[in-house]
């Protein structure tokens, strides 16, 4: 605008002047868009990685738990079998009584040796037999504490993956807001869930 023969700036005419001899703000709105094409890069980045080691976690979980069902069914079974030895030794325990009893009422001597041979008989095999019946529930015992174990391992894994999940989401609310602490907050939850995952690796 000219007054009395002084031109006078508008408001914006420095910088329509500096825009259009290339002195404008361009290269600062373009460094800023190369920072923010950085950050999503990084972002992206981080997105696919904790998104391959959350499905690792996820399929380690899963088998965790498979092996924890296996493991207890294993246990049922000893169980079973340890209850059945039981059953057996107190059938030969009954037999044992009854053939006590007869040696104790007969008056036969020749009789009285052989109740007494049955009841040495019943005597051994109940012993193999309480043998057994320990041994196998001492294998009921050791698959229950494995399959506890799994269980334990795989809520870790559990956890762990579940972190990683919170971590991705973080990130896809950072991509859309551009709010830099939830991009620390993202990295924060996927170190919980790697660390929370290597305690599942080490069956902490």
């Amino acid at each position: 605008m000219s007054s009395g023969g002084f031109h006078v700036h508008g408001p914006h005419d420095h910088a329509i002047e500096h825009a259009t001899h290339g002195h404008g703000e361009h290269p600062a709105e373009s460094h800023g868009t190369e920072g923010h094409g950085s950050s999503t890069n990084k972002i992206a980045m981080f997105t696919a990685i904790v998104a391959t080691v959350g499905a690792i976690f996820a399929y380690m979980g899963g088998a965790t738990q498979a092996n924890a069902g296996l493991m207890k069914n294993d246990a049922a079974i000893k169980k079973t079998e340890a209850s059945n030895q039981w059953n057996y030794f107190q059938s030969k325990s009954t037999k044992q009584s009854l053939a006590e009893l007869a040696r104790d009422m007969t008056p036969s001597e020749q009789e009285k040796a052989k109740y007494q041979a049955k009841i040495d008989r019943y005597e051994t095999e109940k012993n193999e037999i309480k043998k057994a019946a320990e041994g196998l529930e001492a294998e009921a015992r050791a698959f229950d504490e494995k399959s506890e174990a799994q269980m334990h391992q795989h809520h870790r894994w559990a956890q762990a993956t579940t972190a990683l999940q919170v971590a991705i989401a973080l990130a896809a609310i950072a991509l859309l807001t551009r709010k830099k602490w939830l991009e620390w907050g993202m990295y924060g939850v996927a170190a919980i869930g790697l660390g929370v995952g290597t305690l599942a690796l080490l069956h902490v």
